[in-house]
């Protein structure tokens, strides 16, 4: 016997939803063609049988979430609203939405109200895990999605350049040198003899 949980949780919902359109209880209200499922989006769902969708998945959710209210609901079907050139903010889903869907399957006994401890919200009936137990055993478990294994980029080896081998060259001759300049007669440092004068006598 398949686990509820561990199904696959995409296949369960649309096959749960297919089992819901079949229930009295359960119907779309006529004004579910128009609406939005919240302030977040722009357009209504394009899915003809989004009701029974949200429906089923509201119904699982509640199976392993209980007790669960409209509250959280909204918020775990919220999301970011585009705002332009502003930054995105969260919106909640549709109360009116999330409301009329619980009151449907609460009539059709799927769900019901239950207080555990500070919590009050609906949980699950066995009518409603009898249902999703059917449903998880005709779809079964689903498969693991396949691991992605990290990019792994190739480097190429460096190829290590050969010094380049520079051609011989030539010997060069030696360059004749030049004989050296005689150096110049360094000028003698003696005094130069001067020739005396004869002093001439005074007249008298």
């Amino acid at each position: 016997m398949t686990q509820i949980l561990d199904a696959n949780p995409n296949s369960l919902i649309s096959a749960l939803a297919k089992e819901l359109e079949a229930v009295e209880q359960v119907q779309a209200p006529d004004w579910a063609k128009f609406v939005k499922t919240g302030a977040h989006n722009e357009r209504p769902p394009t899915q003809t049988n989004w009701w029974f969708i949200r429906s089923a998945a509201i119904l699982r959710t509640i199976f392993k979430d209980g007790p669960v209210g409209v509250g959280k609901l909204r918020s775990k079907y919220g999301g970011a609203k585009n705002r332009g050139s502003r930054p995105e903010r969260f919106k909640k889903g549709s109360g009116n939405i999330i409301r009329k869907i619980l009151q449907q399957l609460q009539t059709a006994e799927f769900i019901k109200m239950q207080d555990k401890e500070v919590h009050k919200g609906r949980v699950i009936a066995p009518k409603g895990q009898a249902l999703l137990q059917k449903v998880a055993n005709k779809v079964g478990i689903g498969k693991p999605q396949p691991k992605i294994a990290p990019k792994v980029v190739k480097v190429a080896p460096k190829v290590e350049e050969k010094p380049k081998t520079e051609a011989p060259k030539a010997a060069e001759k030696p360059k004749a040198e030049k004989p050296a300049a005689p150096a110049k007669a360094e000028k003698s440092a003696a005094p130069i003899a001067t020739e005396a004068k004869p002093i001439k006598a005074a007249k008298k």
